[in-house]
């Protein structure tokens, strides 16, 4: 009869596999991805606040200058929405942690009312012998037998529970004190972000004000616009020729005897193995590629699009305007050969390299360093940006594969 003041084993049972956890792994995993997200944020808006700080002091109200607190204040909403799910994923925790203490409470409740009636069952089980009396009354050996083994299993019990009570008790004690710190980082980030909503709403005010006087000189900018347009045209047009001369002498190169070069499928030009070997790995670089300088932000993307807040006009470049600080150096992204350097009208000093059947093109520089016919490597300096009238300092790059224009963005690594 005395097996029935036991402790159950389902509670038992439970109790010894019961393990306190944080987060779960997806909360984890999703709190790492936005911390992660938000330093590179933070680390893109310090690079933006350097460059346009540094922007000298003749800046003045241009599209260049709209285009670049355009992307300030794109980067800037990126912060702020980064920093309101970081105060949901802080909430979502705090009602994890408070459902977890609420859980703690009620398991070492229970916990302590059974350990409570076991002493009180066991106390009268007994019925005022002591432990030697009431094994040794045992009517026959099993009797005897079995009594040990009761109070083996009774101490082992009261051991554990004992034990499971001291556990639960620190565990409450720590999800109480990370309840605690929670609450203050979530007041911390909230603070954060309304610093950050500020600075939101202050960029805000800059661009429009920007908005509000190009949109009165509509009809300058676009005529603006109509004559850079000319320029890319003469741009594109120098370096479609210098491609067109480089198949050319690889074609003839090809067909002299002995000659290693070879058409494949796909391919522009005639290539040898080793010029083959080149462009399979700068092919193979995609997405990967240094940026031709150091700190820098797009200010002007690829491709024909509408204005992102002037409207009534549309932006088109076959490469990517980068915005960088004054004097820059301006450098290869690949291994290749230095195939053309040129001046070119509305872009200044433009350098061409070759990378087998693809050519990278590095316009807007005010010196340049390297000749025609050198090889360079990757991050090797090639000349120094040039500043602008407006008082930005930005290079122009470009990339092709044979007499094709590429997208230069899914070139580079992301930033």
């Amino acid at each position: 009869m005395y097996r029935n003041f036991l402790i159950p084993f389902s509670i038992l049972i439970g109790l010894m596999f019961f393990t306190a956890v944080d987060l779960s792994a997806q909360t984890k995993k999703t709190r790492e991805e936005l911390e992660k997200q938000k330093a590179e944020v933070q680390a893109r808006l310090l690079e933006f606040d350097k460059i346009l700080k540094q922007t000298t002091a003749t800046k003045k109200n241009s599209i260049g200058e709209l285009n670049a607190v355009t992307r300030q204040f794109q980067t800037q909403t990126r912060l702020v929405n980064t920093l309101d799910r970081e105060v949901k994923l802080i909430n979502q925790e705090i009602s994890e942690t408070e459902d977890k203490i609420e859980s703690l409470e009620v398991q070492l409740k229970d916990l302590k009312a059974e350990y409570g009636r076991m002493i009180y069952n066991a106390s009268k089980l007994n019925r005022g012998l002591s432990i030697v009396s009431f094994v040794f009354s045992s009517a026959n050996f099993n009797q005897l037998y079995s009594r040990l083994m009761y109070l083996k299993q009774y101490t082992d019990s009261r051991k554990q529970q004992a034990a499971q009570i001291e556990k639960l008790s620190l565990e409450l004690i720590d999800q109480r004190a990370l309840l605690d710190n929670k609450k203050a980082e979530k007041e911390k980030v909230l603070a954060e972000e309304q610093k950050e909503r500020a600075e939101l709403d202050k960029m805000k005010r800059t661009q429009q004000g920007l908005v509000n006087t190009l949109t009165s000189k509509e009809q300058d900018i676009k005529k603006q616009i109509t004559a850079t347009k000319k320029q890319q045209d003469q741009l594109n047009k120098m370096i479609k020729q210098v491609i067109e001369d480089e198949i050319r002498r690889a074609e003839a190169a090809a067909k002299k005897e002995n000659s290693t070069a070879t058409k494949s499928t796909g391919s522009s030009m005639p290539m040898t193995p080793e010029v083959a070997a080149l462009s399979k790995s700068f092919a193979g670089n995609q997405g990967r590629l240094p940026w031709p300088v150091e700190t820098g932000f797009v200010s002007q993307g690829y491709g024909t699009y509408p204005h992102p807040t002037l409207k009534g006009i549309t932006m088109e470049s076959d490469g990517i305007d980068i915005r960088t600080q004054p004097n820059s150096n301006v450098r290869a992204v690949f291994d290749g050969t230095v195939t053309k350097i040129t001046t070119m009208p509305g872009f200044g000093g433009t350098v061409i390299i070759k990378h087998g059947e693809y050519y990278t093109m590095y316009s807007k520089l005010k010196t340049i360093t390297v000749k025609t016919g050198q090889t360079v490597s990757a991050k090797d300096v090639i000349g120094q940006v040039a500043t602008g009238p407006g008082g930005e300092a930005e290079v122009h790059f470009q990339t092709w594969k044979g007499l094709s224009v590429m997208n230069p963005s899914t070139w580079l690594t992301s930033k």
